[in-house]
C-alpha cells in the first residue's frame, strides 16, 4: 500500500529513535530546519504532558516554549546517551515542575478535558456529575507534592512506563513506584465519596 512502511511497530519505533538522533545532531551543528523538524515531532506529546501537569493551556504552552528554547541552547550538550524524546521531555517536565513549585498552593486542573460522554448515556444529571466528578479530583490533586503529581500524570494518565518515567525525572523506578503508589492511595481516599 501506498504511505505503509512495511515494518513492526518496534521497527517503526526504532526508525524514528534514528531519525530523531539524527536530526539533534544536524540541529547541535546549527541545522534550523532539522530542530524545527524536532519541534514539529515533539511539540505536540509536550505540550499534552505540560496542560496535564499544569492544568492550563496557556502556562503549558509558555513551558513548552521556554523548553524548547532551553533544548536549542543546551542541544551541544546533548549527547545522545539518552533518547531525545527522553530528554525533551524531561526539560518539559522540570519546566512544569518549577511552575507547580512556584504556585500558590491551590493548582486548577480546569485545562484537563472531560471524556465526552456517549450519545445513549447523555443525560444533564450525568453531564453535572461527571463535572462535579472532575472538579473533586482537581482539588484532590492539589494535595499531591508536584513530584508525585508529575509521577501519576505520567503513569495514570499518559500510561507511560515505570522506567521511562523515571528517565524523564531523574530518579530511580523504585521511588516512581514509591510516588505514584502515594499519589494513588491519597487520591483513593481523598476520592472515597465517589465510590
Amino acid at each position: 500500500m501506498p504511505g505503509d512502511r512495511g515494518g513492526t511497530p518496534e521497527e517503526a519505533e526504532a526508525s524514528s529513535r534514528r531519525e530523531d538522533g539524527l536530526l539533534a545532531v544536524r540541529a547541535a551543528e546549527g541545522d534550523e530546519e532539522a530542530f524545527e523538524a524536532l519541534v514539529h515531532r515533539h511539540a505536540p506529546i509536550a505540550l499534552r504532558l505540560a496542560t496535564r501537569l499544569l492544568g492550563s493551556r496557556p502556562e503549558a504552552e509558555d513551558a513548552v516554549q521556554e523548553s524548547f528554547v532551553s533544548a536549542w541552547r543546551k542541544l551541544p550538550e546533548f549527547r545522545g546517551d539518552a533518547q531525545f524524546s527522553t530528554w525533551i521531555y524531561r526539560i518539559v517536565t522540570n519546566r512544569c515542575l518549577n511552575v507547580l513549585r512556584s504556585r500558590r498552593p491551590v493548582v486548577p486542573l480546569d485545562g484537563l478535558p472531560e471524556p465526552p460522554a456517549p450519545e445513549h448515556e447523555f443525560s444533564p444529571a450525568r453531564a453535572a456529575e461527571a463535572h462535579a466528578a472532575v472538579e473533586d479530583l482537581a482539588r484532590a490533586m492539589e494535595g499531591l507534592s508536584p513530584e508525585q503529581r508529575v509521577c501519576w500524570v505520567l503513569r495514570e494518565l499518559d500510561g507511560a512506563p515505570y522506567e521511562s518515567i523515571a528517565e524523564t525525572v531523574g530518579i530511580s523506578p523504585e521511588a516512581v513506584r514509591g510516588r505514584v503508589f502515594r499519589a494513588r492511595r491519597y487520591l483513593t481516599e481523598a476520592m472515597a465519596a465517589w465510590r
